[in-house]
């Protein structure tokens, strides 16, 4: 789901009813947007409550929640720390030629205004030909 928001009783039986187990609220419209500036993303979920659907589980406090939400950015600020350090200098994914095929217009209907906005990721497919 889009955030900074929680789910209503309604909307997370809904999401089990799909089958759903982690509800998360930072990962659109990060990803998609991500992929389309060809940068390299992945989620790290630190979980602060069980949603309302757990049987066996209180009904969680602001408070609660808050604390949590504050270890959980410590432990985030190490998980940062330690895969900056172990990344390695040069990618080898496909992440860096997400769009090679993405652009469908014919090169020569993108209007110059938007071609202008868009150089910075573009350019390497529209300067070329490709």
């Amino acid at each position: 789901m889009e955030g900074p928001q929680f789910s209503t009783r309604a909307e997370s039986f809904l999401y089990r009813s799909w089958g759903c187990d982690v509800i998360g609220m930072t990962n659109m419209p990060e990803a998609k947007l991500a992929r389309e500036a060809e940068i390299c993303y992945v989620t790290v979920a630190m979980v602060t409550d069980y949603d309302c659907w757990h049987p066996h589980h209180d009904s969680v406090t602001v408070d609660q929640i808050v604390a949590v939400l504050l270890k959980n950015a410590e432990n985030a600020a190490k998980v940062v720390r330690e895969t900056v350090a172990a990344m390695p200098a040069s990618r080898s994914c496909k992440c860096g030629s997400a769009l090679a095929h993405a652009i469908l217009t014919d090169r020569d209907k993108i209007p110059a205004g938007t071609r202008q906005k868009l150089s910075l990721i573009l350019d390497k497919y529209l300067s070329s030909g490709k």
